[in-house]
């Protein structure tokens, strides 16, 4: 019984002062109980408490204390207090005990009382718990397991208050929150704390006394996996790396801390870590071979960061292969990453399905595994690799995306360059962007040395081989001089003499071109002399738009000719001459030559650069014919003024997007004050008399497979274009007397490819439905087309919200916006349903 007197004289003591603050009013009792209390929590030489005593107060009453504060925090003898009597013993007490029952009754507290001065103090004593370290001591007394053993429950709701401190105080504070409970300054603050209880483990087992990571773990955990592992980890990392550099405790220290974060927060934290660390070494020195011992750490790092998330840089990728190709023990899981990463590069569906963005980065971590092998490993992988690359190219060279097919060719090059196959090497030509370019620099290896390389030495010899800038040009400057005062020089030398600006000049051709359409045209069929040809394609174009009379005459035998036309003699510019002159002849002599070209394009015996050049000339044609005839030109000026190949609409999304910009824009309807603009007056073209020859054939023979022309099936290419074509021509017959038929058409006809495997198809298709929705007059589109609207709707929203490819989604959107705008005004005006009307 004698052992249990102390407890049992805590708790007589405690209960009294408890009651005393709570129901006496004399100060000088107020001030006895608050300094009794206090005795409990001073670990000074002055205390008159004993350590058994204070450690009983701890365990059971402390927390009772501070809530009798809480509750008393109205009471009037605490403004009788003085201010340094109320800071060293009302204030001290909630800084001076457990770290961990102070930090919940405040957090308690806070969330009880309503906007007041009581709420102001409460606030300023918790801004001062975090500011004189107490998260740091509640961090460390969960490492030396001194704090009382609590239940799971407890210990989540405290990793709860202190990882959402931030939020718990806005719900209550705002707008008067404190800057210190912001999260730019909260869990940065937290980040630190964090690190000063990892030092005093550091020494603490250094010194021989054995410590435990879990509690800090699991706050590192919970915080990155509620969104702030950005901001934690950029304190954290850089200190980590610093310190495991040359300390081998550290590293275990880190590598402890790891492996005690649980599995539902280990993700969060490998994500968060492999984008704050410096390079491949530093993340290895902090997690260690956690890939190998943990599998949720295995599949994170070799599977989603690789092969699902595509949103980091390629430093991520980096970092990732690098740190398992850095050890003997983690090479095996950089074989098997090639193999995963292989197969997703190959794989036709994926090419197809899934995002440019993530194609690219797969394809970064394709060639950056690869470069990363040995020569051993990349014999081993030969066969592997081998047919990787052959199915894979075949997959990204059939695709009509022509970033798609670029990364086919690069692919295809880094990889026979590196396996070396028969001494041969691939090479194609395709124009360099920025992802060619950077996906071709990812096969040199990167320096990724966590220490700054001391470059004094080899800067000092380069000094000493290489001549300053200054120093060079002084010297280039007195060699002249020294040439000019040598008495062997030739006085009489031309060196300085300026040469003739040449550039100007121009090759005179012994032959003239030909005055007549018609000479033009037996050049072109009969003659074998290059220049001859060159001149006579040069001139075709003026010669058509000057003689209409002359070009009737013969216009669909010269079309037929520059269609099967060659560039047998390498004439510069040869696309873009042949191409203007034959949208010149369709703009001049329209339904004989679009007669010709819609019915060629479904003829046997063309070839698919053929079918796209006809569609290419017919789009270019109609938009010509749609410019106001009001509009004043010079005749002889036609689509030849440009010297490279015009662009097709589908190979720029800008510039239909433009289009359908500009049209959503022109009829938007916008409030404002003052004096309107006049409305625009509606002109004449020549384009809305013959939308329907160059419509209607080409949707004649789209069902019928050829031998080597099968629309519907695995030429895509060219139905894309063909969509997208058709497109065009429905937004070119607005207020045309035929556009609500041709939108019936075009939607009748792209209904049944709507939802195609190929992304330009899709985009043709909803660039398509754009036009109708642009185009056809709002009364035709809900009398013709109730029955469809709903399932329209319907199917654009599931484009909208689930197709891979961004330009799809924004079409959709688009198309939504449209739609609800042509149902809204209709609805909106009744008369316009009317039959009369």
């Amino acid at each position: 019984m004698d052992s249990l007197n102390p407890n049992t004289e805590v708790r007589l003591k405690v209960a009294q002062c408890l009651r005393t603050l709570t129901a006496c009013t004399h100060d000088e009792d107020i001030a006895a109980a608050l300094h009794t209390l206090h005795s409990y929590v001073d670990e000074g030489p002055e205390s008159f408490t004993t350590s058994v005593q204070r450690a009983e107060f701890r365990r059971a009453h402390y927390t009772r204390a501070l809530q009798c504060l809480v509750s008393n925090v109205q009471a009037d003898w605490l403004r009788r207090l003085a201010a340094a009597q109320r800071i060293e013993l009302w204030d001290g007490l909630f800084l001076h005990g457990p770290p961990e029952q102070a930090l919940l009754v405040l957090m308690e507290g806070i969330g009880s009382l309503r906007p007041s001065t009581n709420l102001d103090h409460l606030v300023s004593i918790t801004e001062r718990f975090l500011q004189s370290g107490r998260l740091a001591d509640l961090l460390w007394s969960y490492c030396l397991e001194t704090a009382p053993s609590d239940s799971p429950q407890l210990r989540e709701t405290l990793l709860g208050r202190i990882v959402a401190l931030p939020d718990l105080t806005a719900n209550r504070l705002h707008p008067h929150n404190k800057p210190l409970f912001l999260p730019r300054q909260y869990y940065p603050l937290l980040a630190s704390e964090m690190l000063t209880a990892l030092e005093r483990t550091c020494q603490a087992l250094k010194d021989g006394s054995d410590c435990s990571l879990t509690f800090v773990a699991q706050t590192l955990g919970k915080v990155c996996i509620q969104g702030h592992s950005d901001v934690v980890l950029a304190v954290l990392a850089p200190r980590l790396s610093a310190c495991t550099h040359s300390d081998m405790v550290w590293r275990r220290v880190c590598w402890k801390l790891l492996e005690n974060v649980p599995q539902r927060w280990i993700e969060s934290v490998l994500n968060g870590l492999v984008q704050a660390v410096s390079g491949p070494d530093a993340f290895g020195r902090i997690i260690g071979n956690l890939v190998l011992t943990n599998k949720k750490a295995q599949f994170v790092i070799t599977h989603k960061l690789l092969l699902l998330h595509y949103k980091y840089k390629t430093q991520v990728l980096r970092i990732v292969l690098g740190y398992l190709a850095a050890d003997r023990e983690r090479r095996p899981l950089l074989i098997q990453v090639l193999r995963s990463v292989s197969q997703a590069w190959a794989n036709p569906s994926a090419v197809k399905h899934t995002p440019l963005e993530q194609q690219l980065y797969v394809t970064k971590a394709l060639l950056l595994s690869v470069n990363l092998l040995t020569d051993s490993e990349l014999q081993e992988l030969r066969s592997e690799l081998l047919q990787c690359l052959l199915g894979g190219m075949q997959s990204h060279l059939d695709s009509n995306v022509v970033q798609i097919r670029r990364v086919g060719m690069v692919v295809g090059e880094c990889l026979s360059t590196r396996m070396d196959i028969s001494g041969t090497k691939l090479k194609f030509e395709y124009e360099q962007d920025e992802d060619t370019r950077e996906l071709l620099s990812l096969m040199t290896p990167a320096v990724t040395s966590d220490e700054p390389v001391n470059g004094d030495d080899s800067l000092q010899e380069t000094r000493e081989v290489t001549p300053t800038p200054q120093k060079a040009s002084s010297e280039n400057k007195t060699g002249p001089r020294s040439s000019k005062t040598d008495p062997d020089s030739d006085l009489d030398s031309d060196d300085e003499l300026t040469p003739y600006d040449m550039s100007g000049d121009q090759e005179i051709s012994q032959a003239s071109p030909p005055r007549y359409l018609r000479d033009c045209l037996e050049t072109l069929i009969s003659s074998e002399d290059p220049a001859r040809v060159e001149l006579s394609l040069r001139v075709a174009e003026s010669l058509v738009r000057k003689n209409a009379f002359a070009t009737r005459e013969i216009s669909v035998q010269l079309t037929k000719v520059l269609l099967h036309m060659e560039d047998k003699y390498s004439i510069n510019g040869f696309l873009s001459l042949r191409q203007a002159t034959m949208v010149a002849l369709a703009a001049t002599d329209c339904i004989p030559v679009t007669q010709y070209l819609t019915t060629e394009f479904y003829s046997l015996n063309y070839s698919l650069r053929q079918r796209l050049d006809i569609l290419e000339v017919l789009a270019l044609a109609a938009q010509e014919l749609s410019k106001p005839i009001t509009e004043k030109r010079d005749p002889s000026v036609g689509t030849a003024a440009n010297t490279d190949l015009t662009l097709y609409p589908g190979d720029n999304p800008v510039h239909w997007r433009q289009v359908v910009e500009k049209r959503i824009q022109s009829n938007t309807k916008r409030l404002r004050r003052g004096a309107t603009q006049p409305l625009a007056k509606a002109t004449p073209n020549r384009y809305a008399p013959v939308a329907g020859h160059f419509f209607f054939p080409l949707l004649r023979n789209y069902d019928r497979p050829q031998l080597t022309f099968d629309l519907l099936g695995g030429d895509h290419l060219v139905l894309g274009r063909l969509i997208h074509t058709l497109g065009l021509f429905m937004h070119l017959a607005v207020n045309a007397p035929i556009a609500a038929q041709m939108g019936r058409a075009l939607l009748d006809f792209v209904w049944a490819v709507r939802y195609h495997a190929d992304q330009m198809v899709r985009r043709g298709v909803l660039f398509a439905v754009c036009s109708v929705f642009l185009s056809m007059p709002s009364q035709n589109l809900l009398l013709d087309f109730s029955d469809q609207l709903f399932e329209t709707r319907t199917w654009l929203a599931d484009v909208a919200e689930g197709d891979p490819d961004a330009d799809c989604r924004s079409l959709a959107i688009q198309s939504l916006v449209l739609l609800d705008k042509s149902l809204k005004k209709q609805l909106q005006d009744p008369q316009a349903l009317s039959p009369e009307s």
